[in-house]
């Protein structure tokens, strides 16, 4: 099946795509990344396009870009994404990869979609437990670094740290290791399915929406 992935640049999609690589009967064409119009960064992550480049480059996908607008509404993101869609279609895309684990609605919510343009939507990671995925990403020599946390599960200590097993021992009980509900994002800088690692440097820490610490990677 001719298929793209819907590509964060975090480690679910990375581990979505490790393992939609290795189905025989599908074919991954590129990566679906939507970004901020007004900064250029990806979505909830908040990571530079530079970076994200990087990493298509060194997955040797290329990159399918969404710009999405500041405070973008549930309604004009589905017109955006329905008008991209139709596009894909018409190239040959019957299929799109999500890294989603088990969150029911957000599932429905993709698949109603996307059957409106008679495609199909592929889980990769879906009802795994939460836990043993983590294992399998670190264990799989994935490594990625902490760029959003959500200050309603975790405090400021944790954004620019590494996804490790010491990180995952500190998470809070009620925090879900594989960030699910948006308690944490990530940018994944190196694993088995990249060519090379993705050098990048630490900056600033900022506080946005009264809500969500974002670290800024520099490339």
């Amino acid at each position: 099946m001719n298929s793209i992935i819907s590509w964060s640049g975090g480690k679910d999609s990375a581990l979505a795509l490790y393992y939609a690589q290795k189905d025989p009967n599908i074919r991954i064409f590129s990566l679906l990344t939507t970004l901020s119009k007004k900064y250029e960064r990806i979505s909830m992550h908040g990571v530079r396009k530079e970076l994200l480049i990087k990493q298509s480059e060194q997955l040797r996908l290329p990159l399918e870009l969404v710009s999405l607008p500041l405070d973008c509404s549930n309604e004009v993101y589905s017109s955006i994404m329905a008008e991209k869609m139709a596009q894909l279609y018409e190239e040959g895309i019957k299929a799109v990869i999500f890294g989603d684990i088990f969150l029911e609605d957000i599932r429905a919510y993709r698949e109603e979609n996307l059957a409106k343009v008679d495609m199909n939507a592929l889980f990769p990671l879906w009802n795994k437990p939460t836990d043993q995925l983590a294992r399998d990403f670190i264990d799989l020599g994935f490594k990625a670094v902490i760029t959003c946390v959500d200050s309603k599960y975790l405090d400021k200590n944790f954004i620019g740290r590494i996804y490790n097993i010491n990180f995952l021992s500190d998470l809070p009980k009620e925090v879900d290791p594989c960030g699910e509900h948006g308690e944490f994002h990530t940018f994944v800088f190196d694993g088995p399915i990249f060519e090379n690692i993705i050098p990048y440097n630490l900056g600033e820490i900022v506080f946005r929406e009264d809500q969500f610490y974002f670290i800024d990677l520099l490339p």
